[in-house]
């Protein structure tokens, strides 16, 4: 399986997570999207770095585009491939499903 199908499986399995397994739509607040802003510029930056250095490397079979690094363009954006953001989005999605469910199953109050 490709990192690009990886990442776009993870992405659904987290949406779906948060809708309808754990019922937490922190995908709907508004504290979410600004948290998750601030995340991306960081990833962003991160991300870019190590791939833009060649320390990390991606096959170019695996991911959109043709493998060559770039800063935008040929399914890179940053250096990083976009399936980089994609799966990201599902690690800290999942991450803050799991905070806010345990939450109010201890019984303490969402934001």
């Amino acid at each position: 399986m490709t990192y690009t199908a990886l990442t776009v499986v993870a992405v659904l399995a987290t949406i779906a997570l948060d809708r309808w397994v754990a019922r937490t739509r922190v995908t709907s607040t508004a504290s979410w999207w600004s948290a998750y802003g601030i995340i991306v510029f960081f990833q962003l930056l991160t991300n870019g770095w190590l791939t833009g250095r060649r320390i990390v490397r991606y096959d170019g079979d695996a991911i959109l585009g043709s493998g060559d690094v770039r800063f935008v363009g040929d399914g890179r954006l940053v250096f990083a491939p976009v399936e980089d953001l994609g799966f990201g989005f599902a690690l800290v999605l999942s991450t803050t499903v799991v905070w806010v469910w345990l939450g109010r199953r201890n019984g303490e109050e969402s934001a």
